[in-house]
């Protein structure tokens, strides 16, 4: 879990009150490190919309994103820790990843793990799974962010996640999702009924795989 830091001693390693402090930081090297990917998948930088494909197995990040038409894959990123297994979150301090389809809410300038991009865990549907089981307390404050250490989240390490945070503020967190699965079912198929899931994990991993097909691997 990736909190806002109140120390002055982390204040001081990373003195970012503000996403425009962020940007004036990191934006310049950023761009210059991101553009060539983008130019080598004949996509506009910024792009209108992004998505990340995570996958928990692989420990794997992949940007795809468009200006107009299909998405792009333009490159991936290493998922330094996820922490937990495969299946989805369920409750706060199981240092499960959640896995579903999410947005990203904000970006913190000021997080223990350098820079952090918040998702919308719990979403609608992790809610209303919540409320038929009776389920309360599901815990919260997912990120991705940098380092290499993580409860519950995703850590891509400093560089990547400066590159990300940059990118998301250009293009927006209302045109930047995310999709989470325990492993990439373009490759292998997600099996919902495993003995340490829950029943309406089918569907869960059904939708997610839904999302992953527009993405092909072909095109990577």
């Amino acid at each position: 879990m990736a909190t806002l830091t109140t120390s002055s001693v982390m204040a001081a390693q990373y003195p970012h009150s503000s996403i425009n402090d962020v940007v004036a930081a990191y934006g310049d090297l950023a761009e210059m490190r991101m553009k060539p990917y983008f130019m080598r998948a004949n996509v506009a930088y910024p792009p209108q919309e992004i998505v990340l494909l995570a996958t928990k197995k692989e420990k794997e990040l992949e940007l795809w994103a468009r200006n107009q038409g299909n998405f792009t894959f333009i490159r991936s990123y290493p998922i330094r820790k996820a922490s937990g297994q495969a299946g989805p979150k369920l409750r706060e301090g199981d240092k499960q990843v959640p896995e579903g389809v999410y947005r990203i809410t904000h970006l913190n300038p000021n997080s223990l793990f350098h820079l952090s991009m918040g998702l919308d865990y719990p979403n609608s549907y992790d809610l209303m799974r919540a409320a038929k089981e009776g389920r309360t307390n599901l815990g919260g404050d997912i990120y991705i962010h940098g380092k290499a250490q993580s409860t519950g989240c995703l850590a891509v390490g400093d560089i990547a996640v400066e590159e990300l945070f940059v990118l998301v503020n250009q293009v927006g967190t209302h045109n930047a999702s995310v999709v989470i699965a325990p492993h990439d079912p373009r490759r292998e198929p997600l099996d919902g009924f495993s003995d340490n899931l829950p029943r309406w994990a089918v569907e869960l991993y059904a939708d997610i795989s839904r999302e992953f097909a527009k993405f092909p691997k072909s095109d990577i």
